[in-house]
């Protein structure tokens, strides 16, 4: 709020303009990204088996998730277990343990356009719940 004022300030805008202004405008751009898991994790997680009853065994295990970093910085913190300054665990336990790879050809459409953190999280469920309903095992959260 304090950094707002001070912008408003240098560049001679009024708070009530500034605010106005840039109502509706993302404060950081989210994406969406997959990660492919080893098939050890339908046998090993019984969460991640009963999460996905349709999965037959044909498709591959896959991990859905947002950020607003790039995917690739995404996937190095969740496989080196990344830990935040205020000590919170930003990885996922599941990708840690089990993800391989990025899969850009099922996510890279969906980042075409710049994102808000709520319209990835909508994206996120229903990228994911679409290829469940493929015959993929997926977990998101």
């Amino acid at each position: 709020m304090i950094a707002l004022r001070r912008i408003c300030v240098e560049t001679n805008l009024h708070w009530n303009n500034f605010h106005t202004k840039y109502r509706g405008v993302p404060r950081a751009i989210y994406r969406v990204y997959i990660v492919e898991l080893s098939k050890k994790v339908f046998t090993e997680n019984a969460r991640f088996r009963a999460a996905n009853p349709q999965f037959n065994g044909v498709l591959e295990c896959l991990y859905v998730g947002m950020t607003s970093k790039t995917p690739a910085e995404r996937l190095h913190q969740h496989k080196t277990g990344f830990i935040n300054k205020k000590g919170h665990k930003l990885s996922a336990s599941i990708v840690e343990k089990y993800g391989r790879y990025l899969r850009p050809s099922l996510y890279e459409q969906f980042n075409l356009k710049p994102m808000s953190r709520q319209q990835a999280l909508m994206m996120e469920e229903k990228l994911a719940l679409d290829l469940r309903r493929k015959g993929y095992a997926v977990w998101y959260n």
